[in-house]
């Protein structure tokens, strides 16, 4: 498993990626309930923060491959 700083790092890149490059997600990212928790002092740990960039990765791959189908109607 990835240390913390990694997945921090991880994150940060996906994350500027989807800004950048996707910026129409951004919105998205906003409503993750990691983003924010619904608790007032949330644990934040290595399992917390790979499940984060799992669902970065997937929102950004899922829609990749839907802009692709797309594009390819189109």
């Amino acid at each position: 498993m990835k240390s913390e700083n990694e997945l921090y790092s991880d994150i940060l890149n996906i994350t500027m990626k989807i800004k950048t490059q996707f910026p129409e997600l951004s919105m998205y990212i906003l409503e993750m309930p990691i983003t924010i928790p619904n608790l007032e002092n949330p644990k934040i740990n290595q399992e917390v923060l790979q499940e984060y960039y799992d669902s970065l990765s997937i929102l950004l791959k899922d829609y990749v491959e839907y802009q692709t189908k797309i594009d390819k109607l189109v």
